[in-house]
């Protein structure tokens, strides 16, 4: 991960040189172990962002539509990001998602599955909510609130991590799903709340 790690340290001086780039909460990253970031998707600056904000290196689920673009697609996976169909059931990305898990590293996700063109939190998907179950990572919710305008603010809320023990089963209902990825907004909303007030 030679490539990542200098090109977060080129992307974070590019942040902090021509925004205000906070990040608040870091301390609620663990420093080894599996964990799924989820975070709220505004713009295509979300995933560098995420990256500079964290010292750990985030393997990305992103579209594959994404990694069918010339040279870019080929840079996505140099830099740990690998495919998801949106829309589906995309066991072959669930699997790979679980296996970065198995290997302690850091899982980056947003859940919603698109960028919202509102800037309001949407609905979650499914898929982010049974990795939560099934898997022993910590999941820590993440707020990213800015324009992306030059010199205007990035902000970024980084929570405790979500207790979802009592949903820990070998079996996942649908409703459990639908419980679960509701309660992964929740706490994503309630990232981006803390940063109105």
């Amino acid at each position: 991960m030679k490539l990542y790690k200098t090109l977060r340290r080129i992307v974070l001086t590019y942040f902090q040189l021509f925004f205000k780039f906070r990040v608040k909460g870091k301390e609620n990253i663990p420093s080894s172990g599996p964990v799924i970031l989820i975070a709220n998707h505004i713009s295509n600056y979300d995933p560098p962002v995420l990256a500079s904000a964290i010292d750990r290196p985030i393997r990305f689920m992103a579209k594959e539509e994404l990694f069918k673009i010339p040279l870019f697609g080929a840079f996505l996976y140099k830099v740990g990001a690998f495919p998801v169909k949106r829309g589906g059931n995309d066991r072959k990305a669930i699997k790979q998602a679980f296996q970065v898990l198995k290997e302690n590293q850091v899982l980056g996700i947003f859940p919603e599955g698109t960028r919202s063109k509102t800037g309001q939190l949407g609905k979650g998907m499914p898929g982010a909510a049974l990795l939560a179950i099934k898997s022993d990572a910590e999941i820590i919710p993440v707020g990213i609130q800015s324009t992306y305008k030059w010199f205007q603010p990035i902000h970024i809320n980084i929570g405790r991590p979500i207790p979802l023990d009592s949903y820990k089963q070998e079996k996942v209902k649908s409703e459990d799903l639908e419980e679960v990825i509701g309660i992964l907004m929740a706490h994503i909303q309630k990232q981006l709340d803390e940063m109105k007030g």
